[in-house]
């Protein structure tokens, strides 16, 4: 399918870029690939069900946490299925709204994850800092809001994101990377003034960063003035280990994001190394994720090992 941009012509059948893997390897790395995505939907999709199903789990924290292991889900669903069929077809072909389909999933994982992290470490503040106001505080109502704020935001955000982008006619066929994302889609574009997406994407990678690291910082910090100043041992324990799991996540997030950024600043860097620090953004945290709340919460894990014996 082609379509009529003033005077060029754009094809909606675009080439992607692959990983250059040598052919001995591409078995091994496409098995690799199927079990860490195989992993990481058991594992979400229990934590998921666990949410659910238990009504231990039927408190406003894990109500909260549900977008958590929601957005790790769409976010190795939308990037490592499409790297491995390319990687084992070789074939490398992607229709264009397919495409546009998943930068906009992709974006929208990454604003969500940070802004749902954030709404976690609020609720955690609310919890360990004015435990005798809790349940006043963390009404049906105030984590609906929450979550349709986290949701509503992130959703908005990118929506703007991509109508901008959309604006702008396109000429060229090939998608610098293993998967799409906006800054891939914009260098599809022959002509049109792109300052004003560079301006907006700046703006809300900023403005998301800082909303969410500020939140938790400030969190956590009340939380640890708490703990050292107000708590018995045991209790200081329980809200430590609470908070953990949060601090790891945010952690590796942004240790992943930061070495995709620097990646590409190196010209040393070679593309399979870009394109890997690329991917795992949207493939490590999925998979470890569960494996950190399992060990670091327990009400998740009581839940689990209650399912398991029934």
């Amino acid at each position: 399918m082609e379509v009529q941009f003033s005077n060029s012509t754009f094809s909606f059948n675009l080439q992607i870029d692959k990983f250059d893997i040598p052919t001995e390897a591409i078995y091994p790395v496409f098995v690799i690939g199927v079990f860490m995505y195989v992993f990481s939907v058991l594992s979400n999709g229990t934590i998921l069900a666990l949410i659910v199903t238990q009504r231990s789990l039927h408190k406003p924290m894990f109500y909260i946490f549900f977008s958590l292991p929601l957005t790790d889900l769409v976010g190795i669903t939308c990037s490592l299925p499409r790297v491995l069929v390319d990687i084992i077809t070789q074939t490398n072909n992607i229709y264009y709204p397919t495409c546009v389909l998943q930068a906009f999933l992709l974006h929208l994982y990454g604003t969500s994850v940070l802004l749902s992290m954030a709404a976690m470490a609020f609720d955690r503040y609310i919890a360990i800092c004015k435990p005798l106001r809790y349940n006043s505080i963390m009404t049906p109502l105030t984590v609906g809001c929450i979550i349709g704020i986290v949701w509503g935001l992130a959703t908005a955000l990118i929506l703007v994101l991509f109508a901008l982008q959309a604006r702008l006619p396109k000429c060229k066929t090939f998608i610098a990377n293993v998967y799409c994302s906006n800054n891939t889609l914009l260098k599809l574009a022959c002509g049109g003034d792109s300052t004003v997406n560079n301006v907006y994407g700046l703006f809300i990678t900023g403005f998301v960063q800082a909303i969410s690291v500020s939140v938790q910082l400030l969190s956590y910090v009340q939380i640890l003035i708490t703990c050292i100043f107000h708590s018995q041992p045991d209790a200081r324990i329980k809200a430590i280990n609470t908070c953990l799991a949060q601090i790891i996540t945010l952690c590796i997030f942004e240790i992943a994001t930061t070495f995709t950024i620097l990646s590409y600043r190196f010209e040393n860097a070679s593309p399979n190394a870009q394109k890997i620090c690329g991917i795992m953004i949207f493939t490590f945290l999925p998979v470890v994720n569960p494996i950190i709340y399992g060990m670091k919460t327990r009400d998740i894990r009581n839940a689990f090992f209650v399912v398991l014996k029934k």
